[in-house]
């Protein structure tokens, strides 16, 4: 195996540093697998109201009932799915249409990869973190909360839009960083 430019090594930090929130974003599928049962069989025996308390919880408010369970399986998906783009980029497992990148050797996927995040990614990234940013504040200020007496504090889940796009810009950054340092390698390396 050939040794790795400086740049490909900084680049994969960048990737390894990006894609770590969407690995741990990943066991929340199982406290997620939890509510959808504990809502099915609340809904099963008729129970409205699942537990109830004094102070103001963030995010639950003054009580937990199967309208907040549900919206809390909504809530775990969004996160994962927001911190979860940039593990799949990281690991190359995105969308990406195989018809003539395949037939490509490691420098031409590097440099069809580099024109993609150049031009696509790092400026979508750009412009829908900096824009729901807004998005947040708006539910922020508004104090904007469940309307069917479900979960309070909608801002907090809305939080994680603009956190995973600084995430999977950091991922970008790094990808781009070590096509970068692909192409400018004196030698022929294994994409990927």
């Amino acid at each position: 195996m050939q040794s790795r430019s400086f740049l490909e090594r900084v680049g994969h930090a960048f990737v390894v540093a990006g894609a770590w929130p969407g690995r741990a974003a990943a066991w929340l599928l199982l406290p997620m697998v939890g509510f959808v049962l504990a809502a099915i069989v609340g809904s099963l025996l008729k129970v409205g109201q699942i537990a109830a308390w004094q102070t103001d919880v963030p995010l639950f408010g003054t009580q937990l009932n199967l309208n907040g369970l549900a919206e809390l399986q909504w809530h775990l998906l969004a996160i994962i799915v927001m911190l979860g783009m940039s593990y799949a980029l990281a690991r190359d497992h995105h969308v990406r249409v195989d018809l003539l990148y395949g037939s490509f050797g490691a420098r031409g996927k590097a440099a069809i990869d580099l024109v993609g995040d150049l031009l696509f990614l790092l400026p979508f990234c750009a412009v829908i973190g900096w824009l729901s940013l807004s998005f947040v504040e708006f539910s922020y200020s508004t104090g904007e909360q469940s309307d069917y007496g479900g979960l309070t504090d909608r801002y907090l889940v809305k939080t994680f839009l603009p956190i995973g796009f600084v995430f999977l810009g950091i991922v970008c950054i790094g990808r781009i960083l070590m096509n970068i340092g692909r192409i400018l390698s004196p030698n022929e390396v294994k994409h990927g």
